[in-house]
């Protein structure tokens, strides 16, 4: 009852699932198994013996007349019931077990007797689907024991269904059933997109469950609209808001996310789906199982709904622990939503709109939202089984005040990327921060922007020779920045070099390649970039391998405005680092002291007690932007394992903050080095190099330039803004000024919703090892480090490792 009880033949009392106590003078104690109700007051302690389940409304009225006006008696009849505590008794005997039942449906929100109907006129259709016939490379022992085993535990759902009461209707009238429970050997098995189909198509609901193995799946409920949840008036917490229930397909994609190394086993022999198991099981263990797949879909039945049902819920039954696992729908799933939504968003011009920066207590500043408010809107994209990221997690070597947090490997690395974090200081989605809060954060935003970053197949792509283009199209030489020298000694150069550094074949313009729009900011136009260039995996679409994507310019926000100033920050830092480091010019220092920052103070005692020296560098070029290198030394043995990080904020001081944090980020697998040269957790053999030999005697522009006074709060002249679109149009202002134009393709995926975009400007230089003529060479003379261009044979030949 929902609401005041009106003149009825019903026996009204407490519902059935309260115990019920009084202490005299004290108060009448509701106790049941979640919570206790205190009621006081002389009125309600008067009115609770007459509360027993023998009394129709007029009676209670005229029973408790001689102490309370019949006016009370239905006030107060009507706050028990409005606050669940008041039921409806069919009139007549009832059995003890239909009591229990009664009682359990109260307990779970439910009037006893409604939901005993509707689960008495329910039906259930129980059916299996079992591996697909094992082929000779899937084994065919395993195979037919987990078939087998299916179709065993079938038959045991079906008995078990049937011995609670529950009417189970036969293969020919499935079409009937209220509910499908479908027992299967994998969430992944491919037959179950046909069935789901079907049932999507009918509107009828149907219910997942893998009851082999050392843990029991159940869930999430799938096939009906959410409205069909609640027509029957049952109530409960849904929260569909008429939206439609994810479908296998979108399922099938959450959960491969979790299982990266088994898809890749399987593409690499060839097969599709997921890898056979062998059969495991114990009796026990499978009769759980089925008896709590036979409750799941008799509380479903009966009307019960909560928001866990549209979870996968999975049961370890060796801890007999439980967890929830959210299963969301892809607004752009070719099977139930729109695959035309990413093409239309790529398609569509950009549109950035005003938008205030939320102050972050913590120093982090300029961003749309708190580290804790992003996590709050983002953070269920981190779950061990459905999750965009398994995990987000500190990275346990060193000081907690590193706060190095990784969020898996990096998928930017390709097929080497399954390695492990210990491979290299960039083999992993990590985050930095002054805070733990801001790593994590950091270290999400960097996961789910470059899973954003690979190609999915509703790209919107264009095949054409560059010829043919005209003026829309931008050249990939002028993004790759490659001299023609480089493209001719590539074989020689690649051997010795990891992916990051290695040269593509020269461009053919008179070859048909992949092209996708994007937005220039700066002109207010489309144009096209080589779609290889800004897909991780967008390379060899057709089969040539002539750019190669990279993460540059690639960022998240909490906004589109966030993520495209974040993403312009960082060219202008990586072209910055890019001049500065293989011209190797004297850069002045940056006294950390007069910055009178306690974080900074604490970072310098922490490196101190690793036996470490920090330092810092203003870099910033001609553009204006403030850009910072900071660097950490050994000084306790000949290996200085010196450690890089980097910066770039319209802000010096986050400038400054995001260098030194990244520093504190690349730490932790050079921590352990001693000095015999072992000890490194690094395998990428440039930078292990580096870590052995690099010396700031040897690298002398890593030092400050001692014939310049070291760089001072203020010296940048900083225009603070509380917009983070008026960062960006200032951005737009300075690429104009340098007579480049800002390019912008929006990566943001819509069952993902975090706001990713890819910025490009033609002629900023990445940092890694790229020498064609222009910046590299005119931006030292133009801040007049240098009287001439710097020539190519003198450029530092140690190619930036990060």
């Amino acid at each position: 009852m929902t609401a005041a009880p009106a003149d009825s033949a019903a026996l009204l009392g407490f519902a059935p699932h309260l115990s019920v106590e009084t202490v005299p003078g004290e108060a009448v104690y509701l106790i049941s198994d979640q919570r206790v109700t205190a009621l006081h007051g002389e009125q309600i302690a008067r009115l609770t013996p007459l509360l027993d389940g023998t009394r129709r409304l007029e009676e209670l009225l005229t029973e408790s007349a001689a102490a309370l006006a019949p006016e009370q008696t239905r006030g107060l009849l009507g706050r028990l019931s409005r606050a669940g505590l008041l039921a409806e008794r069919p009139a007549g005997a009832v059995s003890t077990r239909a009591a229990a039942e009664y009682a359990y449906w109260a307990e779970a929100g439910l009037d006893g007797a409604p939901a005993a109907r509707r689960l008495a006129n329910a039906s259930v259709h129980i059916t299996a689907v079992g591996p697909a016939a094992a082929g000779p490379s899937a084994g065919s022992a395993s195979g037919s024991s987990a078939a087998g085993s299916n179709a065993a535990g079938s038959a045991a759902l079906r008995a078990a269904a049937e011995a609670t009461g529950l009417r189970v209707v036969p293969e020919h009238l499935a079409d009937t059933a209220d509910l499908t429970v479908v027992l299967c050997d994998s969430y992944l098995n491919p037959a179950l997109r046909a069935l789901d189909a079907g049932h999507r198509a009918a509107g009828r609901p149907w219910l997942p469950v893998r009851a082999e193995g050392t843990s029991t799946w159940i869930g999430p409920f799938m096939g009906a609209r959410a409205e069909a949840d609640e027509e029957d008036g049952a109530g409960g917490e849904d929260g569909a808001e008429g939206t439609a229930r994810p479908c296998w397909s979108c399922m099938a994609v959450q959960l491969w996310r979790s299982r990266q190394a088994e898809a890749h086993v399987q593409r690499a022999l060839g097969r599709s789906g997921p890898l056979p198991r062998p059969a495991r099981a114990l009796p026990a263990g499978l009769l759980a199982s089925l008896h709590l797949a036979v409750l799941e879909a008799t509380q479903w039945l009966a009307g019960h709904r909560h928001s866990g049902q549209r979870d996968l819920r999975i049961l370890d039954g060796l801890t007999l622990t439980g967890d929830r696992h959210p299963v969301r729908r892809r607004p752009q799933c070719a099977d139930c939503g729109d695959p035309g939504l990413v093409e239309a968003r790529v398609s569509a011009p950009l549109v950035l709109a005003p938008r205030a920066k939320v102050p972050d207590p913590d120093g982090g500043g300029h961003r749309a939202l708190t580290p804790s408010a992003f996590l709050d809107r983002y953070g269920h994209l981190v779950d061990p089984v459905t999750g965009l990221v398994k995990e987000v997690r500190r990275d346990p070597r060193g000081p907690a005040f590193l706060n190095s947090f990784h969020a898996g490997h990096n998928p930017a690395a390709g097929a080497a990327g399954l390695a492990s974090l210990r491979s290299g200081l960039r083999s992993t989605s990590s985050g930095k921060g002054a805070t733990a809060l801001q790593a994590r954060v950091g270290a999400l935003a960097e996961a789910v922007e470059r899973h954003s970053g690979h190609l999915q197949g509703d790209e919107p792509l264009r095949l054409a020779r560059y010829r043919d283009l005209g003026p829309d199209a931008v050249h990939p030489d002028a993004v790759q920045l490659f001299d023609p020298r480089q493209f001719a000694g590539r074989e020689t150069w690649n051997r010795s070099h990891n992916s990051f550094q290695h040269v593509p074949e020269p461009f053919d313009e008179d070859a048909p390649v992949e092209w996708t729009p994007v937005w220039s900011l700066t002109a207010g136009r489309h144009r096209l970039l080589p779609t290889a260039l800004l897909y991780y995996n967008g390379a060899g679409l057709t089969g040539r391998r002539y750019a190669n994507a990279h993460s540059n310019g690639t960022a998240a926000g909490g906004s589109p405005e966030d993520a495209v100033l974040q993403g312009f920050l960082e060219l202008v830092e990586r072209d910055a680092v890019a001049v500065w480091w293989y011209n190797r010019t004297r850069r002045p220092g940056i006294d950390l002291a007069a910055h009178e920052d306690p974080w900074i103070a604490e970072l310098q005692s922490v490196h101190r007690s690793l036996r470490r020296e920090v330092w810092a560098l203003d870099l910033t070029s001609d553009l204006g932007v403030p850009v910072v290198a900071a660097l950490s030394r050994r000084v306790d043995k000949p290996a200085e394992d010196i450690v890089l990080g980097f910066g770039a904020h319209f802000d010096p001081r986050i400038a400054l903050r995001r260098a030194l944090a990244e520093v504190n980020q690349l730490l932790p697998p050079v921590l352990d080095a001693r000095a015999d040269g072992t000890g490194y957790q690094i395998t990428d053999q440039q930078t292990l190099s580096w870590m052995r030999t690099a010396t700031t005697a040897g690298q002398p522009h890593l030092r400050p330039d001692s014939g310049r006074r070291p760089v001072g709060p203020g010296q940048h002249p900083y225009t603070a803004r509380t917009d983070l679109r008026a960062d960006v149009a200032a951005a737009e202002e300075i690429v104009r000024r340098a007579g480049m134009e800002l390019l912008v393709l929006d990566q943001t995926r819509p069952d993902v919703g975090l706001p990713v975009v890819r910025v490009i400007v033609p002629g900023l230089r990445p940092h890694w090892a790229r020498f064609a003529p222009g910046r590299l060479f005119d931006v030292p003379v133009r801040l007049g480090e240098r009287t001439t261009p710097l020539p190519y044979e003198d450029l530092n030949p140690v190619p930036l490792f990060l």
